[in-house]
């Protein structure tokens, strides 16, 4: 049974709290990301006000999964991480 888009952007924000927090990820985690944007962008339900947020993670998370130093590319992302998470707690 496939989760729902609210559970998609809980599991979304904790991956990225994480991130942020640990200053530290996966090429594993920057895959899981990308499927569950992927997922998200297709759904009509979510708020479309999102996207623009889904955009940027996914990018972000593409430019990860090609990182020579992953946790490097975290790192620079400290700011963007935190204000993504806000935002995406902001419309699940």
């Amino acid at each position: 049974m496939p989760i729902n888009h609210e559970h998609q952007l809980t599991l979304l924000a904790d991956i990225l709290s994480n991130q942020q927090t640990d200053c530290c990820g996966s090429v594993a985690e920057c895959e899981q990301i990308e499927r569950l944007i992927t997922s998200l962008r297709t759904n009509d339900q979510i708020d479309q006000n999102i996207l623009p947020i889904l955009e940027e993670i996914h990018r972000y998370s593409e430019q990860g999964v090609n990182a020579s130093d992953l946790d490097n590319h975290i790192h620079s992302y400290q700011d963007q991480l935190s204000q993504w998470v806000d935002g995406i707690n902001n419309f699940s």
